[in-house]
């Protein structure tokens, strides 16, 4: 996409400012380092429009304090931009086991999504980071044909980013941007375990 030109022009009677202004579906997936931190970049450009976000935090447990969270957090209590909204779900899962059963981590997923598909149909946001939500789909916790028709009828102008490794073959095919990310080298690779400032 040479100076930001497409490379070809579909005919499907849309102007140029209606294909321009279409609501989005992104998926940042694979085994690299960077897909939440991408989206909450993403989210911070999304602020400073004035757009409303949505943040709902699949996975990572309640009880971390990430400092994106903190840094939208302030950014949405500033006034300045627009409302930042971070919704934990439950206690979370992580790669180490918390407390609670498979049970509890499917119903906290199952109820989250309930939650996301009211704020949907609302309308409530502009921006929705769904982050590691490829995980309660990937492990049957979230029905992944609900998703793809809650999203493909949503109303609006919602833009939605979903996160995750291992995203399930038919949200690629539906999405309209994917970014994979692939590993060449991380510091764990050498035993180096997350740092704050970096990982969180």
């Amino acid at each position: 996409m040479p100076q930001g030109k497409p490379e070809h022009v579909p005919d499907d009677g849309l102007t140029t400012r209606q294909r321009r202004h279409r609501p989005l579906v992104a998926v940042h997936t694979g085994p690299g380092k960077g897909k939440s931190t991408a989206a909450f970049g993403l989210a911070t450009r999304a602020w400073a429009q004035g757009w409303d976000i949505g943040v709902f935090q699949f996975v990572k447990s309640a009880k971390w304090r990430i400092g994106e969270e903190k840094a939208l957090r302030v950014l949405g209590e500033s006034g300045e931009g627009g409302s930042v909204t971070w919704n934990k779900m439950g206690e979370g899962w992580s790669w180490i086991q918390r407390p609670g059963t498979e049970q509890d981590h499917a119903a906290d997923a199952a109820e989250g999504w309930a939650q996301i598909k009211r704020d949907l149909a609302a309308e409530t946001y502009r921006l929705y980071v769904l982050d590691e939500f490829t995980y309660p789909m990937k492990w049957g916790w979230v029905d992944v044909e609900d998703v793809l028709e809650t999203l493909r009828t949503r109303p609006g102008t919602q833009h939605v980013v979903i996160t995750g490794r291992d995203a399930d073959r038919r949200l690629l095919d539906e999405a309209d941007l994917v970014t994979e990310m692939t590993k060449v080298k991380h510091p764990m690779d050498n035993g180096q375990k997350g740092q704050r400032g970096i990982e969180w």
